[in-house]
Parts: structure tokens; C-alpha cells; sequence
């Protein structure tokens, strides 16, 4: 006795045709990531996953501006302590101390700032004297 299949119901639905189709033709076969593990798989489920990551991938904050500047601030001051010449130190500061005086000039949203400019000339100071200049 042979099977009958019920009507208007194939073995291989059109997606599985063109999954099939694709795989023969090696559409699959050099895709980024194939056969590597799902990224943050081991993690606990988060339902914000998708806008942290994509947050992450943009490079954006959401962070109230006064404690944006905050935290630029403190990178800058760590990147121009271990910046490779007296004037890179110089160009690093300088440029957070023009975004510190003009948040200093308005008011920005958020917690207050407490941030004064940089002495550019003291932290060079420390600078050359960590590197024997």
C-alpha cells in the first residue's frame, strides 16, 4: 500500500526548497560565523540584548551628558598619562579641557558636573618623571 499525501501538502515545503537549493549551489559556504558557536550563549538571558549590543556595536551611551563628560574625562586623563610623547599628553588634555570649559559655560542634564579643566602643566610635570625627561 502507498502513502497519500493529504492535498496542497508537500514533503518539502518552498522554505526547505530553497534552503535545499541554496545549500547545493554553496550560497552557505563562506558565511561569517558559520561553524562557530552563537555569540553569548552561555549567558543568562537578558531582553535587552539586542539594544546593549547593538549600543556596543555603534559605540553609544546613554548616559546623562554631565557623567558622559565625567567618564571622557577620566579616559583622557588615563590615555594621556601612558600617550607616548610630552605633546601627545598635550593634545589629549587640551581637547577634553575645551569640552570641560564649555559644559562649564552651560548647563548640561544630569547629576552635577564637578569637574574642573586639567593643570596640563602639572600633569606633564608627572609625566616626564615617570619617563625620566
Amino acid at each position: 500500500m502507498t502513502e497519500r499525501k493529504p492535498p496542497g501538502v508537500s514533503f518539502e515545503s518552498w522554505v526547505d526548497k530553497q534552503i535545499r537549493e541554496a545549500t547545493e549551489r554553496g550560497d552557505f559556504d563562506r558565511l561569517s560565523g558559520a561553524g562557530k558557536p552563537l555569540p553569548h550563549l552561555d549567558q543568562p538571558y537578558d531582553e535587552m540584548w539586542w539594544i546593549k549590543d547593538k549600543m556596543s556595536r555603534e559605540h553609544l551611551s546613554c548616559l546623562p551628558p554631565t557623567l558622559a563628560l565625567r567618564k571622557e574625562a577620566e579616559e583622557a586623563l588615563e590615555a594621556a598619562s601612558n600617550a607616548p610623547s610630552e605633546a601627545a599628553l598635550r593634545r589629549i588634555l587640551t581637547a577634553v579641557n575645551e569640552r570641560i570649559d564649555a559644559a562649564l559655560r552651560t548647563e548640561l542634564d544630569g547629576p552635577p558636573l564637578n569637574l574642573t579643566p586639567f593643570d596640563i602643566d602639572e600633569v606633564a610635570r608627572n609625566w616626564r618623571a615617570r619617563h625620566g625627561s
